[in-house]
C-alpha cells in the first residue's frame, strides 16, 4: 500500500513509519526536514517537506497518489504561553486544511489520532479541541475515517520522576480513586499500523486507545513496588487561590491555568471518560507496570539523587510538602 504519515518525525509518526516500512509498504512522509527525516529516508520513505500545523509546503500534492493517510495535529504547548486565541484556534484550522487536501484526493482510509472526550460539546480544556477536529473530518464524505481516541500517555509520567527522587510523591489535580485509561506511545504506532494496512470497510470507526484504567493512587502504588521505596499521591485541589496564585505567579499564565482547569473538571466530573466496556477496546500489549518497569525506572535510576540546584517546576512544587 502506499500510505502519507503525517508528523513522520514525531514519536508516534517515527515509530509508525518504520513500522509501515518494514512490513513492506510505501510510506510518504510529512516533516520540517531534518537529520529525523534522513534516517526514515535511509529506509526508504518518500520525503515530503511541508506542515499541516504551519501550513507550509504543497499539502494537496501530499495526499496524491495514496492509498491511505495518518493524520494527527500537534499540540504546540509555546502558543499557550504566547498568543491563547492563536492555540484556542489551533485545532479547526488544521482540521480545514486536511479536509481542503483529502477532499480532491486519492485518499480511501484516514486514521486520525484524536483523544478520549473528542464527542463531548463542551468547555472541556484539552479535550475541546479534538472535538474541532473530529467534526471537521466527519465532513468527508468518500474517505473512511477511524478515529483513535488516545487515552493519556504513559511517557506523561516522567513528569513525576524528579518529585518522586526527592519527596517521594506525586501530586496532581485529578482525584486519588478517579480510574483514568492510559496508553503507550508505540502501542499507538503498532494499532495505527494495522487500521492502515487493514482496512475495515466502514465509513467511521471510533476506537477507545487504551490498555488499561489506572487511578493516580494506583500508579503511586505500581512505581512504589518496582523503586523500593514508598511513593503517594498527593490530590492539588485547585479551588485554593494560594495554589492558582503560585501557578499564575511562578509557573504560567491565566489562560493556561484555566486550560488546565477545565481539563482535570471533566475528568474528575465523569464528563470525558471512556465508554463501553474494557473489553471492548483494541487490545494493546504495554501495561502500565511494564511501562514503569521498562522506561520509567530506568530513567529514575540515572539520576536517583534529588538536585538541591532543580529547577522548580509546578509538578515539584506541588509535591513538595
Amino acid at each position: 500500500m502506499r500510505i502519507a504519515v503525517v508528523g513522520a518525525t514525531g514519536r508516534i509518526g517515527r515509530k509508525l513509519t518504520r513500522t509501515l516500512l518494514g512490513a513492506g509498504h510505501q510510506v510518504r512522509a510529512l516533516s520540517r526536514g531534518g537529520p529525523a527525516l534522513e534516517e526514515l529516508v535511509s529506509l526508504g520513505a518518500e520525503p515530503f517537506i511541508g506542515s499541516f500545523d504551519e501550513g507550509t509546503g504543497d499539502l494537496h500534492a501530499f495526499f496524491r497518489d495514496v492509498d491511505a493517510a495518518f493524520l494527527m495535529v500537534k499540540t504546540d504547548w509555546n502558543k499557550i504561553k504566547t498568543d491563547w486565541n492563536d492555540f484556542e484556534g489551533h485545532y479547526p484550522v488544521v482540521a480545514q486544511r486536511f479536509v481542503d487536501a483529502l477532499e480532491k484526493s486519492d485518499v480511501k482510509l484516514a486514521v486520525n489520532l484524536t483523544a478520549m472526550g473528542s464527542e463531548v460539546k463542551a468547555e472541556t480544556g484539552h479535550f475541546k479541541g479534538f472535538d474541532h477536529l473530529d467534526t471537521k473530518l466527519n465532513e468527508l464524505g468518500s474517505i473512511d475515517l477511524v478515529h483513535l481516541r488516545g487515552a493519556w500517555f504513559m511517557e506523561d509520567t516522567v513528569q513525576w520522576i524528579r518529585p518522586v527522587a526527592r519527596y517521594g510523591r506525586i501530586a496532581w489535580s485529578c482525584l486519588p480513586d478517579l480510574k483514568m485509561p492510559w496508553v503507550a506511545i508505540d502501542d499507538i504506532a503498532w494499532l495505527a499500523a494495522g487500521e492502515l494496512t487493514n482496512p475495515r470497510g466502514r465509513h467511521r470507526v471510533n476506537l477507545e486507545v487504551g490498555s488499561e484504567d489506572i487511578s493516580m493512587n494506583d500508579l503511586a502504588a505500581i512505581i512504589s513496588a518496582q523503586i523500593g521505596k514508598p511513593v503517594d499521591y498527593r490530590y492539588i485541589d485547585t479551588k485554593r487561590e494560594e495554589v492558582k496564585a503560585e501557578f499564575i505567579g511562578r509557573f504560567g499564565t491565566p489562560e493556561r491555568w484555566n486550560y488546565d482547569i477545565l481539563t482535570t473538571e471533566a475528568l474528575n466530573s465523569g464528563l470525558v471518560k471512556f465508554h463501553g466496556q474494557h473489553e471492548d477496546r483494541p487490545q494493546l500489549p504495554t501495561t502500565m507496570e511494564a511501562f514503569i518497569h521498562d522506561v520509567w525506572k530506568p530513567s529514575y535510576l540515572a539520576n536517583p539523587a534529588p538536585l538541591e540546584d532543580d529547577r522548580e517546576t509546578f509538578a515539584l512544587w506541588c509535591a513538595k510538602g
